[in-house]
């Protein structure tokens, strides 16, 4: 693959506080524990290895032996999962809801970027393990926003009705889905690999949880990839001190607002990503997944009829803390507590919530990882490279949105100047002499005069317009082409990354998809990456 790049401010598609945050702007600097530079792991080695006990370790490596007990793993990850009991061995971890067949294609990348940057890691710091992680999002209960996967401009969906944790949804009414993604597959050896791996994930397990430890498995087990389920009693008993303060204190939820408003002084661009609430916790049993709330000295399960008392609700947590269920503000605490974590890396609406969350780990005396925005790539093949180079298009012109995009490429290919900007500068220098008298006669008139300038500007503006439309239908055949290719690359005029699922790009790649993905993309670039196959 051939690889250009863009720098992340310069596409529109990444917030002013991701922006900021990848620059390393100074205000910023209280909202993270380290940059993300190779040097800057040394210190989170070293506070993470003084803050990480061996007896979590164990718990944490009995954890993955039962979740593993059906899975076929590679050696590579066999030895990782040995690896984990050692004081010396180091996570990195990406996180990611259990979308159908994997969803959008930056599924790919998040993992490709966890896996890339233990490489880098290992390099860097030879005496250490580094273990790649993938963390299953099991206990959402977001079944809409994971229900479907996107072919060729069809939207492929799970109809069903759906409550609680999405992991323990099980996988029957998925062979309709199965037979609509093989009829429009089509045939060829990539095609029926697909439909094999969709077979084998989703029609011979039972759980969306198992379905997806399968998938996963089978496109990145050999690259050692370790796969967690955080829905597991052994491991959130770890989390119960941590539970208790924000549940019967309202730890996260005091620090977090105060960052909130913090951040918000700091930039009015930033805005809010997630509001914390008072309790942070669901309740989790059977098909119920619901919020905890406090009420005149009362805990409910919201929309249930069941209620705690304080005594009977911290008795609930110690007896039984898989019933608690984290939400987006606690889940990246318990994820640092189970894991001899380092780096979590996400994409940029991640980043900027975890941005909100340094100070209630350190109220709760847990190391704040440090946090590194996934890759983000175009894929282009061959042919649509050639058409953007016949049509002297940029890559910076394909970011642009599709109004300005026309208008800008219309300007430049036409043979008349449809750019009025001189005209109106013109007309401003008139009217500055026509103030001028207005004041020298009668300042009344400088609404007048004001009132004319405004009308002529609007006069100029709706003729520019007029022209451009009408060159725009002499250009139309140039247009069509133009449009129709920012379409294919950027579906829905969204990120493809965002929208494409890989098997589009399978059919073309086939099993080298991914190691040329592990090939060209570096965890540590500042820049949205090109890919031309």
């Amino acid at each position: 693959m051939e690889i250009d790049c863009i720098p992340f401010k310069q596409t529109g598609y990444f917030s002013a506080l991701i922006c900021d945050y990848i620059e390393k702007k100074e205000g910023l600097a209280p909202f993270y524990n380290r940059h993300f530079r190779l040097e800057d792991f040394k210190g989170q080695i070293e506070e993470k290895a003084s803050h990480f006990p061996n007896a979590n370790r164990e718990i944490l490596y009995d954890a993955l032996q039962r979740q593993y007990k059906s899975t076929v793993a590679s050696k590579k990850t066999l030895d990782n999962l040995k690896k984990l009991k050692e004081p010396i061995s180091f996570t990195v971890t990406t996180g990611h809801q259990l979308n159908l067949f994997t969803g959008p294609l930056y599924f790919l990348y998040k993992i490709i970027s966890t896996i890339n940057l233990t490489t880098a890691l290992k390099t860097a710091y030879p005496k250490y393990n580094f273990v790649p992680v993938y963390w299953m999002a099991t206990e959402d209960h977001d079944f809409e926003e994971i229900n479907y996967f996107n072919f060729k401009g069809r939207k492929l969906q799970w109809n069903r009705e759906a409550k609680g944790a999405v992991g323990r949804l099980s996988t029957v009414g998925l062979e309709e889905v199965f037979e609509t993604f093989a009829q429009e597959i089509g045939g060829g050896t990539n095609a029926e690999t697909l439909k094999n791996h969709f077979r084998e994930a989703y029609l011979k397990h039972s759980t969306l949880t198992e379905a997806t430890r399968f998938l996963a498995n089978a496109l990145f087990g050999a690259y050692g990839l370790v796969i967690l389920d955080g829905d597991d009693a052994g491991l959130k008993s770890l989390l119960v001190p941590y539970a208790e303060k924000d549940i019967f204190g309202q730890l996260a939820f005091t620090k977090v607002s105060e960052t909130v408003t913090k951040l918000q002084e700091l930039s009015s661009a930033y805005g809010i990503q997630v509001n914390p609430r008072e309790i942070n916790y669901f309740y989790l049993k059977d098909n119920v997944r619901e919020r905890l709330v406090e009420k005149d000295g009362l805990f409910y399960v919201n929309d249930t009829d069941l209620s705690f008392t304080r005594e009977a609700l911290m008795a609930e947590l110690k007896n039984h803390p898989e019933r608690f269920s984290p939400n987006v503000i606690a889940r990246p605490l318990y994820q640092e507590v189970i894991l001899p974590n380092l780096c979590y890396i996400g994409g940029g609406g991640e980043i900027a919530y975890w941005l909100e969350l340094k100070s209630m780990f350190d109220a709760m005396q847990v190391p704040f990882p440090i946090l590194l925005l996934r890759n983000s790539a175009l894929v282009i093949s061959g042919k649509q490279s050639d058409k953007l180079h016949k049509m002297n298009l940029s890559l910076a012109d394909l970011f642009l949105k599709q109004s300005s995009f026309i208008n800008k490429k219309i300007r430049e290919i036409s043979n008349i100047d449809i750019d009025f900007s001189p005209q109106k500068q013109y007309l401003e220098t008139q009217f500055e002499q026509l103030y001028e008298l207005a004041k020298l006669t009668d300042k009344s008139f400088l609404g007048a005069v004001k009132a004319q300038e405004v009308k002529q500007k609007k006069g100029l503006d709706h003729l520019e317009k007029r022209l451009l439309k009408a060159q725009k239908r002499k250009l139309e055949d140039h247009v069509v082409r133009m449009t129709e290719l920012q379409n294919q690359l950027f579906p829905n005029q969204s990120l493809q990354e965002r929208n494409q699922n890989f098997s589009e790009l399978y059919l073309e790649l086939g099993p080298d998809l991914i190691p040329s993905l592990i090939k060209v993309l570096d965890p540590l670039t500042t820049s949205f990456l090109t890919l031309k196959y």
